[in-house]
């Protein structure tokens, strides 16, 4: 079996009203662990033992189809490490590199500039400078929102920026940090509201508890407080998380995430309001009405899934030890047909996916975060014409 055919089909909840289809990968790749993986789930197994999680039963495939994306191209190159990408009014997009702690403005045509330096920031293991948000109502607030480590903790800082940052106004701090697991993006939902993806730091109890902030979703309005609507009346929407790296919205408002497996299953899940995920109870499928399954998983050779972005009938997730773009398509009700691998292998580790506002993709890669190799040019953002 090749790798575009690694899922076996089956079927689950997308809501209570809505039946999608549930895929759940093979081991068919046998891709070699990344060089120095040291633990991390970044880099793939972290060597602990798995907590659970299993197999499904296969019922009928979904009918998604996946069109072929084009060609990509090199728009940027010689970053080091670029993790989230934002777009402003007008097309540019705001980058960040998780080392060096620069947010940049990159255009359309590959012009790169540097907004600033974000102060404060502690770039060790994988945390550092890392999500970005543009506001929704950027064109009145001109707001904008980063997601990075400090000595002490993660946090959310939202600034004013025109031309230059100020006002720089912490708006959630004592996110857990740590060596690896720190979440880190940031994305405004079709509800206006800004969502948060936190890791446990490697303290799998933490995902569990409903009152801490490690290991979770959150969502929040532009200040910081709770969303009004939220589950528990704080800034929690879902629990139960490992290390989320990616979310997206389709059309229909439903909202899915990318999740870091421990040894056995990375996770594409359908994120609904309150619910618990599982770990570190349980990896993969195997909630049994207690936690929430997910819509479909990968082996961490195959995924180590971070960026995840909506485009064209299909999520795109990108994939760091996997080395490739995951397409998975939707039908119209969200029901999830085969993912397919793309370029596999082609640019390295992948980190970023994100819908350009002329509707194509832009990936940038992360092969110098010490886990991949890199290449002449990297780091890179390329732009993929998915349409």
């Amino acid at each position: 079996m090749g790798a575009e055919e690694v899922a076996t089909m089956g079927r689950t909840r997308l809501s209570k009203s809505v039946v999608g289809a549930l895929l759940v990968a093979a081991i068919t790749t046998g891709c070699a662990p990344a060089a120095g993986t040291g633990g991390g789930t970044e880099a793939g197994a972290s060597g602990g033992q798995a907590t659970g999680g299993g197999t499904a039963t296969a019922p009928p495939v979904g009918t998604a189809q996946a069109r072929p994306p084009g060609t990509p191209r090199t728009l940027v190159e010689g970053l080091a490490v670029p993790w989230g990408v934002a777009f402003l009014p007008g097309g540019d997009a705001l980058v960040t590199e998780r080392g060096t702690a620069r947010l940049l403005r990159v255009t359309p045509q590959g012009r790169s500039s540097e907004v600033g330096v974000i102060d404060g920031v502690s770039a060790q293991g994988e945390g550092g400078l890392l999500g970005v948000a543009v506001s929704p109502r950027y064109s009145s607030d001109h707001f904008i929102f980063v997601y990075f480590t400090t000595n002490d903790d993660n946090r959310i800082v939202r600034y004013r920026y025109d031309g230059g940052l100020s006002d720089a106004t912490p708006i959630v701090t004592g996110i857990p940090k740590g060596g690896i697991h720190n979440g880190g993006r940031l994305e405004f939902g079709p509800d206006g509201y800004l969502y948060a993806s936190t890791g446990e730091t490697g303290q799998g109890e933490m995902a569990q508890d409903r009152n801490s902030l490690g290991g979770k979703i959150l969502r929040m309005t532009a200040d910081g407080k709770p969303a009004p609507g939220n589950p528990f009346g704080t800034l929690v929407w879902t629990y139960g998380h490992r290390n989320v790296q990616g979310m997206a919205w389709d059309p229909q408002g439903h909202m899915y995430a990318t999740e870091f497996g421990q040894d056995t299953w990375d996770e594409l899940n359908l994120i609904e309001k309150g619910h618990n995920y599982g770990w570190p109870v349980v990896e993969g499928f195997g909630g049994k009405g207690r936690f929430t399954d997910p819509l479909l998983t990968w082996r961490p050779a195959e995924a180590s899934p971070s960026g995840l972005a909506y485009a064209d009938g299909s999520l795109w997730a990108a994939a760091l030890r996997g080395r490739r773009l995951w397409q998975i398509p939707l039908t119209g009700n969200g029901a999830v047909g085969r993912p397919v691998a793309r370029f596999t292998g082609e640019y390295g580790r992948l980190r970023a996916v994100t819908r350009a506002p002329d509707g194509t993709l832009w990936v940038t890669t992360s092969n110098k975060d010490g886990r991949g190799s890199p290449r002449p040019g990297d780091d890179r953002i390329l732009v993929i014409p998915v349409h």
